[in-house]
């Protein structure tokens, strides 16, 4: 079955990696073309995220250097990948083509100029994260301890985001800034995020956060990062699809994707541990919910409820 995935760390790994790494088959990359294939993912979200110990007047140049490894090695040098632009892009993937697509990870890297968010707009970016963990001028992140929500530029990002239909992305963001965006945000989305009634982290949300952002019709997609599922050592693909049990309870049965995080976590669920073994999850899915409930997660649901 195919799947679409909503967030990788691929760009970090190959900017980090100074050109030693190949995306075709690179062991340390859990989302290399080889693996991508075999896992049977039909289009993979590639985040630009800037580690927080670069210095802020070199943080746009690294997103842009990330944004090369996106042109040069990912697409480039691998004529099946193929770049999402527009929404409809989507839909013309032929059968042997992996979708890619752009997304922003934490708005640090533009520092206070909606001019660098166009950029980076111009150059395929159709998702951004206001925040990673901590606070920036846009908003305050999940770890934040102050907790405060979105800033005037933080709002002026969402506005952006609506009038050029990019997703606004709501994991890592600080409860407040969550709230914010709802008012605001006409495509919101949660890229990697679980439920904080399963698993008590920051990084997941609540009941009555996760009711809010179905209502906007926006998505959730599940993420495979094991302290993000159970407050255990430990997860199984089980303990993910509990996570997805209890969204369908809150009625988002139809708004549930997949965003792995691959790429961009330590540790692994057993089983799941890169994206060749995508397939795994989807055949421990399929014992739990009909087959196109699972069609929803690995992709459909994203597609039904992409901007129009």
């Amino acid at each position: 079955m195919e799947i679409i995935d909503f967030h990788c760390d691929a760009l970090l790994k190959l900017s980090n990696g100074k050109g030693e790494l190949s995306f075709l088959d690179s062991p340390e990359l859990q989302t290399n073309f080889k693996r991508l294939k075999k896992g049977k993912v039909k289009a993979q979200c590639f985040a630009i995220f800037i580690e927080p110990e670069i210095p802020s007047d070199q943080k746009f140049h690294e997103a842009l250097v990330q944004v090369e490894y996106f042109y040069q090695e990912v697409l480039g040098k691998n004529p099946d990948m193929v770049q999402i632009r527009e929404w409809s892009d989507f839909d013309r993937l032929q059968e042997n083509q992996i979708g890619a697509m752009l997304t922003l990870e934490g708005v640090d890297a533009i520092g206070n100029s909606i001019t660098n968010l166009h950029t980076l707009f111009q150059l395929g970016v159709r998702s951004v994260g206001l925040t990673w963990n901590f606070a920036n001028l846009a908003a305050d992140g999940a770890s934040e301890p102050r907790g405060g929500g979105l800033t005037l530029f933080g709002k002026e990002i969402v506005r952006f985001n609506n009038d050029h239909q990019i997703l606004t992305d709501v994991s890592h963001l600080s409860e407040k800034g969550f709230w914010d965006v709802m008012e605001i945000a006409s495509y919101p989305v949660a890229s990697h995020s679980n439920t904080w009634k399963l698993c008590n982290h920051p990084r997941n949300l609540k009941n009555d956060q996760i009711e809010a952002l179905f209502a906007k019709g926006g998505l959730i997609s599940v993420v495979y990062f094991p302290p993000f599922i159970t407050e255990n050592e430990h997860a199984s693909i089980s303990d993910i699809i509990k996570h997805i049990d209890h969204l369908c309870s809150l009625g988002g049965i139809k708004q549930i994707g997949l965003g792995s995080d691959f790429d961009g976590i330590s540790t692994f669920v057993h089983g799941l541990e890169d994206a060749s073994k995508s397939q795994n999850f989807i055949n421990e899915l399929l014992k739990y919910f009909t087959e196109d409930e699972v069609k929803g997660f690995a992709y459909q649901n994203f597609l039904n409820h992409r901007p129009k």
